[in-house]
């Protein structure tokens, strides 16, 4: 989906459409959710921080996020996903993998497909989706980018070579900034570049994401499209208006934070063994602390006094921005490897 946040927000309040908008963060504290693409033009993008944004953009209208609404219409979105295809694999509320390669239509067209597709969400909700085609999830999500809002991108199987000789080293999905400079370090700045390296030049240099580089370059990827992922954790964080330095007004923070995150286990019917508590200071640096429980847990008065043990590990070192609580090591992992284990039996 094109800017979905901002997008929804706009389809929802038509004052703020055509207006650089931000959804999440403020002029004082906060990050950016989502920006609008008249709020892209200034350089506004999401995960930057609302001081910076409002910087960059003195006009830029803040609104908070309601996430509420925007799963209802993933879920209209993905509705839409289905009609088409079952082997569906959400990747996000606005964004998924589909195997169109047998189709409940019967059309030999995936280019077609997608633009169907499009249509049918554009009449379903309001808003404008874009779209990849290729041969594998990792070039049709960097297609996916190319006309953007609003277009589509097909690589077919005789140009990905050629296609992925040119792309911007960047460019290429999962690589971000910091492995883009060490990239370029090395004297890769494309593909062809990258196409260049020997598999034991990239293993020495870049590790096990090595053979992930080799393999991509010549469209080597065998992750299917897997519909249903299994989700491997429940969260719940918030970040405030002012920094906290008290641990009395964290804990009290904390307790609430753990109401919410109840409510997501019991909504989500799962339990989880490990809780983990998350604190992101007033200079950006995070810290993590956790504990492994030996029976799987989901309600607040079973998990929050691990939550307050973990507050209690070691003294603060400054003041606090976030605080989150996330629960991991579900028992649909554990019900799915019991499943595999058995399915693996020679009867």
């Amino acid at each position: 989906m094109d800017a979905f946040y901002a997008s929804v927000e706009q389809l929802d309040n038509p004052e703020l459409r055509g207006k650089p908008l931000a959804v999440g963060g403020n002029e004082v504290r906060g990050v950016v959710s989502a920006a609008s693409y008249e709020a892209r033009k200034f350089g506004v993008r999401s995960a930057m921080s609302g001081i910076i944004a409002a910087r960059k953009c003195p006009q830029l209208i803040f609104v908070p996020p309601r996430f509420d609404r925007y799963k209802e219409i993933s879920q209209q979105i993905r509705a839409v996903f289905y009609e088409f295809t079952d082997l569906v694999e959400p990747l996000s509320l606005d964004e998924a993998f589909l195997d169109v390669t047998e189709n409940k239509y019967n059309h030999p067209s995936a280019t077609l497909l997608a633009q169907e597709i499009r249509r049918r969400i554009k009449i379903a909700t309001g808003l404008n989706a874009s779209a990849g085609i290729s041969i594998n999830k990792f070039i049709a999500k960097v297609a996916s980018d190319i006309n953007k809002p609003n277009g589509q991108k097909t690589i077919p199987p005789e140009d990905v070579l050629a296609f992925l000789e040119t792309l911007p080293i960047e460019k290429f999905f999962g690589v971000g900034k910091v492995t883009a400079d060490r990239m370029n370090k090395h004297g890769i700045f494309n593909g062809a570049d990258l196409k260049k390296q020997s598999l034991e030049y990239l293993s020495l240099y870049f590790g096990k994401s090595g053979k992930h580089y080799y393999d991509i370059v010549r469209g080597i990827q065998h992750s299917e499209v897997v519909p249903d992922r299994l989700r491997k954790s429940i969260a719940a964080e918030r970040t405030f208006s002012s920094d906290l330095s008290s641990s009395y007004f964290m804990i009290e923070q904390l307790d609430k934070i753990a109401d919410e995150l109840e409510k997501r286990l019991v909504r989500n019917n799962v339990k989880g063994k490990t809780i983990t508590v998350k604190l992101k200071f007033s200079d950006f640096t995070q810290q993590t602390r956790s504990k492994t429980l030996p029976l799987f847990v989901n309600r607040k008065v079973d998990f929050f006094p691990v939550v307050e043990e973990l507050m209690e590990q070691e003294s603060l070192k400054g003041a606090v921005r976030l605080l989150g609580i996330s629960v991991t090591k579900l028992d649909s992992e554990e019900v799915t490897r019991s499943v595999s284990a058995q399915l693996k039996l020679d009867f």
